[in-house]
Parts: C-alpha cells; structure tokens; sequence
C-alpha cells in the first residue's frame, strides 16, 4: 500500500517535508523488502535523520544524522529505539525540550533520564491527541 496510505498520525500532523520524507523513504522500502514492518521501521529511520518526536507529531532538527542506535543502521531491526527523541543531541537541547513538555524533575536528570522522559511524555501526548480524536 503506498505510504500516503499509511501515513503515522504523528507524521500526518507534522510539516508537508516530514511526511514527503516518510512517504519516500516507505514506498522506497516497499519496492526493496516489501509490505509490513520493516517498511515501516526503514521510514521512521530515515526520518529520525532530520526529525525529531516533540509531543504528538515531528519537527525539524537542527542538525542531520540518526536520532539513536537503531537510526544509524542501513537496516533497522526490531528493538528498542528512543521512541524519535534525538538520544543524539547535547543535554541542552534535551532540557530545552523536556522543559517544552513540562516533563517534571528535568533539572537533575542524566542525558539517559532525559531521552526516557521526553519519549516518555511524546506517548503521552500521542495517547491523548488519539483519545481526543474519537
């Protein structure tokens, strides 16, 4: 199914670019591994390398480059990712964020605690805006 079919409601309420690069990168996995996860997966990391989960859809990074571990892969598998929290970027930028979420307790937390919060307060946010919607 082409990706503007399957298009992520976080992607959906992201800019046009965000899901232009979702839609791409999907249909281009389909053509090559075909329908299901893996497309999926090979979308969402080719747009962890120029967005980043801020609450309930994508907004652009200041730099380009895999937001974690499984980004940086040719190929992602199956396990756990920082959820599109940028587990790359500097503490700063993470505070910055987390404090845009109002994520609690955020001026003593570790870069680790940080990118665990904020994916944390993206699901949140994510559930909520679904729950909303119905």
């Amino acid at each position: 199914m082409p990706g503007r079919e399957e298009l992520p409601s976080t992607v959906a309420r992201s800019s046009k670019k965000a899901q232009r690069t979702w839609i791409k990168a999907h249909d281009s996995a389909v053509e090559s591994y075909g329908e299901g996860q893996r497309s999926h997966r090979t979308a969402y990391a080719a747009l962890k390398h120029s967005f980043e989960k801020v609450g309930d859809h994508w907004e652009p990074k200041d730099h380009k480059g895999p937001s974690d571990k499984q980004a940086a892969r040719s190929t992602p598998a199956r396990g756990r990712t920082a959820g599109g929290v940028d587990a790359n970027a500097d503490k700063k930028h993470l505070y910055e964020l987390a404090k845009k979420l109002d994520v609690p307790g955020r001026s003593t937390m570790t870069k680790q605690e940080l990118v665990e919060a904020i994916d944390k307060a993206n699901r949140k946010k994510t559930r909520a805006r679904a729950t909303s919607s119905r």
